[in-house]
């Protein structure tokens, strides 16, 4: 429960149709054998569902109401919530209710309020619609239980826990009860449900749930009916799914319980359990400014109950290392796809909106300028514009290399472009003299010299050529503020802005594999070249034998780390401890794999390596969010983003002291 997550299950016992005290045994088991905090049992289980016009004898009522305290008592010693489904009577009208129990009490009973009676289901011929006005009534020997669907469960010492329940037929209807009662406050809503298996029907079900948990902007819990129910007309398939937010964290296969049936008279279950993140619902929430939740105009009666505050372990909840980037290599190459064409589409209209018909660019071998490069021939194919109009100018400096010198010719030529070569090195030193720097002095002003210089030619060249200076500097590099100012910070459209580090590699392998499909075997393997190239400003001399001197990530750290503590600061809002305890998950080698085609390998870092980096970010982050305050137009391209125009409005003078005193804190 800590740092915001809860675990959460939705569990099919195995049933025998009327058989209330086996059932209850069943439910008891199931509840028992789990250590969630929050655990829902199917529609009716306390009976089963396929009871038909039993429903009608007072025995079975009877016995429900009466089993139901029985489970109440032998779960009373489980730290969860507990929902399940039983029939109630009230008023001489019966109702398919869900009961909720904590600590041996019953909370109160939430009746279904959508009867199906249509296709092969008759619920209207026995059970009437609940009503949303909540009463008090006496139930299973408790008084005083409130009955009606207008109850949320809010637990007072877990914040951001507040549970809703609603009944199969519920969550199928265009005005869900679910709806209500998310912009009441709930955040978890639980469904206790009897779906029966038909073709198709489950990846329907699958998809209803996890929509409703993303138009709702909440966890979904959905336990259904399955063995042990009547198949005289239907099946019952036990299909249970957790979602959070559009994504289902755990599901079972329906009808994949055959293990139930070699149960024989034993208790056995299926079901799905998954760690819910309610900090990262809260914060989803609060940012969108047209999800408005205002308890006190819903009227929704809330009951309070206690929880034990865990640590509750994250197994079983995936911790993504690289959440920019899917795993999947169909889904990866869908997403490239999606950004070139929305890099191009942004550059093209800006190349049409000021009559350029001339892009300049400097290209250094590196992958940032490699992928605007890339992104300039498709805005040009877009257009039916020559790529003989895209000015690729590479500046041989103190630090250039011969690969990467050669991997920008020949990538450049590869393309089509015109490519120029304009050395920086007389007009650096002549500058270094103006200003009376010492060439054998290597510090910062030796650096940014050269990178002005660079982007004077560009500016210059451009104004003469009557073009437009793109910019290559992407995403990770503007949130730790690696760019010289006014200088490789400065363009006339940042294309890559809105690219993460860890996806520019893999939208680089994309066009290489485009290429080498379409037998553009030159542009290949230039570019397969350069994702084999330390990634390097190449401001400093090379070593003595012609490599690499200056690597980026042996100065600021490991990209993919850089990522992972932005995705999370940025789009989540998770403070530095939770982001240090996720980093640790996934990057201690739970999910680390050797090096593959892809590039898709988890490093793994230890504790001291991950906390020394998260400071790193947090300072660089802080300190350098002037330069993002007047960064140029670039296209966002997915949900992080640093424009001062759009996602993060963030004074330059913030101090950061806030921060790195809950790391400190951590130890």
């Amino acid at each position: 429960m800590r740092d915001g997550f809860i675990k959460v299950a939705a569990l099919t016992p195995a049933v025998r149709v009327a058989d209330v005290e086996y059932n209850v045994e069943a439910c008891a088991e199931a509840v028992r054998s789990s250590d969630a905090q929050v655990i829902v049992l199917p529609e009716l289980a306390i009976t089963s569902y396929t009871c038909e016009d039993l429903f009608w004898q007072d025995a079975l009522l009877r016995a429900a109401e009466e089993g139901l305290g029985q489970l109440a008592a032998a779960v009373a010693d489980v730290d969860a919530l507990v929902l399940v489904g039983v029939p109630v009577r009230v008023a001489s009208k019966l109702y398919n209710c869900a009961a909720a129990l904590c600590h041996g009490e019953l909370l109160g009973l939430v009746p279904k309020r959508n009867i199906p009676t249509y296709g092969e289901f008759y619920e209207g011929r026995r059970f009437s619609a609940g009503p949303e006005d909540v009463t008090l009534i006496s139930f299973a020997g408790y008084e005083e239980v409130p009955f009606g669907a207008g109850q949320l469960f809010e637990c007072e010492n877990v914040s951001g826990l507040t549970v809703a329940a609603e009944i199969c037929e519920d969550l199928w209807v265009p005005n869900p009860p679910s709806t209500p009662a998310a912009l009441a406050g709930a955040t978890l809503i639980c469904n206790l449900s009897a779906s029966n298996e038909l073709v198709g029907k489950a990846d329907y079900r699958r998809d209803l749930v996890a929509s409703t948990s993303a138009r709702l902007v909440c966890a979904y819990a959905y336990a259904s009916a399955g063995w042990g129910e009547s198949t005289q007309d239907v099946v019952y398939g036990g299909h249970c799914l957790i979602a959070e937010n559009g994504r289902v964290l755990q599901q079972t296969r329906p009808l994949d319980d055959a293990a139930l049936a070699l149960a024989g008279d034993a208790h056995a279950q299926t079901g799905a359990t998954a760690v819910v993140d309610l900090d990262l619902l809260a914060h989803d929430r609060m940012r969108m400014s047209t999800f408005n939740v205002d308890p006190a105009a819903v009227g929704y009666v809330i009951t309070t109950f206690d929880l034990d505050v865990v640590e509750t372990p994250l197994e079983g909840r995936f911790v993504d290392p690289h959440p920019f980037v899917p795993a999947d290599p169909t889904r990866r190459a869908e997403r490239c796809e999606s950004i070139f064409a929305i890099q191009a589409h942004g550059l093209a209209k800006r190349l049409a909106h000021t009559h350029s018909r001339r892009a300049v660019i400097g290209v250094s071998g590196g992958l940032d300028s490699t992928l605007a490069l890339l992104v300039c021939a498709r805005a040009f194919d877009l257009l039916g514009l020559d790529r003989a109009g895209i000015l690729s100018i590479t500046m041989p400096g103190f630090g250039t290399t011969e690969r990467t010198h050669d991997n920008a010719t020949a990538m450049s030529e590869a393309l089509g472009c015109e490519l120029r070569e304009i050395s920086i090195a007389a007009a650096v030193r002549q500058h270094f003299a103006d200003i009376g720097h010492d060439e054998a002095d290597h510090s910062v002003t030796y650096e940014n010299a050269q990178a002005r210089e660079r982007t004077q030619i560009l500016m210059d060249v451009a104004n003469r050529e009557g073009g437009l200076v793109v910019g290559t500097g992407d995403l990770s590099e503007l949130a730790l503020g690696w760019a010289t100012y006014n200088a490789d910070h400065m363009s006339m459209y940042g294309v890559n802005a809105g690219v993460p580090k860890t996806l520019v590699r893999h939208l680089v392998r994309y066009v290489a594999d485009e290429a080498c499909a379409s037998g553009n075997g030159a542009l290949a393997d230039v570019l397969v070249d350069v994702l084999d190239t330390p990634v390097s400003p190449e401001l400093l001399p090379a070593t003595g034998d012609g490599k690499i001197s200056q690597k980026t990530e042996d100065l600021v750290g490991p990209y993919e780390l850089h990522d992972f503590f932005l995705y999370n600061v940025l789009r989540c809002g998770f403070g530095p401890a939770k982001v240090y305890r996720l980093a640790l998950e996934a990057f201690g080698g739970r999910y680390a794999s050797g090096a593959d085609a892809d590039d898709a390998a988890v490093g793994t870092y230890d504790a001291e390596t991950i906390m020394k980096w998260l400071r790193k970010f947090y300072w660089r982050f802080f300190s350098q969010q002037f330069k993002r305050s007047c960064l140029p137009d670039g296209p966002k391209v997915g949900s992080v983003a640093v424009s001062p125009r759009g996602d993060l409005r963030m004074p330059s003078d913030a101090c950061v002291n806030l921060w790195i005193r809950e790391l400190d804190e951590l130890g």
